[in-house]
């Protein structure tokens, strides 16, 4: 399946996007240089907050949109399909 996305909005999510890959690429500088393991684990826990939230958006827009559209169409298989990856979200 596609999911249509309006550019403003997924220019958004890919300007988080690459945030996360530039704090990616920033951890793994920091582990070549042997900096200090906490200052490590911070900056790894800033790369899963910025993932999260990038993941709520888009939880969030497949529910007003996706979801909605398919049970309005009687498709009710993804309300099992969203538990599924609800489920693995919550992990």
């Amino acid at each position: 399946m596609e999911t249509i996305r309006e550019e403003e909005y997924k220019n958004k999510l890919v300007s988080r996007l690459n945030r996360a890959e530039g704090q990616i690429r920033g951890i793994r500088n920091m582990v070549e240089k042997d900096v200090y393991c906490d200052d490590i684990l911070n900056q790894i826990s800033a790369v899963q907050a910025a993932l999260d939230s990038v993941g709520k958006m888009i939880l969030e827009s497949h529910i007003r949109g996706c979801v909605v559209r398919d049970i309005q169409a009687g498709r009710e298989e993804i309300i099992d399909e969203l538990m599924g990856t609800i489920g693995r979200m919550m992990k």
